[in-house]
């Protein structure tokens, strides 16, 4: 190697050191900056350490909204993976206008949730609510699906399957394609009737698909918040009944401004759901190697 060469070289990384100090001086003037920011609520505030993780595990309110959302999460689930199942087998079979079906049961997932929630919301009114209007004229009673607590949380359940079993529906009916076609045939063949079929193919085979659908589908009932708080019109439900907890966080850290309270509750919800989702994706994987 030449000596311009070696020149050139010691040049060249001379200046990209020279890069990599301006870029440490300028990020030590960043950080130096926000510290200087923050240093006097650092000084004037108290540090509460785990108080606000002692007061939330003594507060009532906290374990009613976690009851709110698990038993929500319980309900919801099996009837959003179980409905969408039927569907998917209906729609799969040939069946006419059967692209038309596929776009009715899947369209309500598009729509905006106070959309959704001003739907039902007159759907559920007594007297002239559609609902109750066919309850009246088969001789039952009135039902008070937004008044009463022992049916409020129900309620919020039937507008989430009618509003999110689209998703899953379709998730199903993706996997039903995939089957092959002539394992059917030759099922057919042998003398397996349609339910035989269903029962010992098209189920066994989506059980990735079944996984998969629950696990999102837990993750996302534990957050339910939206369909509740519009559906309610910003309130937690006939005596809390349909506050969970995250409407419980939201509450606590932009309605009270108790924001460290309102951190604490989510850091221990973040925590609930990450032992739900390790333990499904456990199950998730024994299964397929079981399969």
């Amino acid at each position: 190697m030449s000596d311009v060469s070696i020149q050139k070289r010691v040049s060249i990384d001379a200046q990209a050191q020279r890069q990599i100090e301006a870029q440490r001086a300028k990020r030590w003037r960043t950080d130096l900056a926000g510290i200087c920011f923050v240093l006097p609520f650092l000084i004037v505030s108290q540090f509460l350490g785990f108080a606000n993780y002692q007061e939330l595990f003594a507060d009532p309110a906290f374990w009613q909204s976690l009851g709110v959302t698990i038993v929500f999460t319980v309900f919801s689930t099996p009837l959003l993976v179980i409905i969408a199942l039927v569907l998917a087998l209906l729609v799969n079979r040939a069946i006419p206008a059967q692209g038309v079906f596929r776009t009715i049961f899947f369209a309500p997932f598009v729509l905006p949730v106070s959309v959704v929630a001003l739907i039902w919301n007159w759907l559920y009114q007594p007297g002239f609510g559609l609902i109750n209007g066919a309850l009246t004229s088969i001789g039952l009673k009135e039902v008070t699906w937004l008044a009463d607590p022992h049916i409020a949380l129900t309620s919020v359940i039937i507008v989430t399957v009618w509003w999110t079993v689209g998703f899953n529906f379709v998730l199903y009916l993706a996997g039903m394609q995939q089957i092959p076609q002539e394992l059917h045939e030759a099922a057919r063949i042998d003398g397996a009737g349609t339910w035989a079929r269903i029962r010992w193919i098209t189920i066994p085979l989506l059980n990735p698909f079944t996984s998969m659908i629950i696990i999102l589908q837990v993750i996302a009932s534990l957050q339910v918040f939206s369909q509740a708080y519009v559906l309610f019109n910003g309130g937690d439900g006939p005596n809390f009944s349909t506050r969970g907890i995250v409407q419980y966080i939201y509450e606590s850290g932009f309605s009270q401004f108790r924001v460290g309270f309102g951190a604490a509750i989510t850091y221990v919800f973040f925590i609930l759901i990450l032992i739900v989702s390790l333990a499904q994706f456990g199950l998730l994987t024994r299964q397929r190697r079981e399969f």
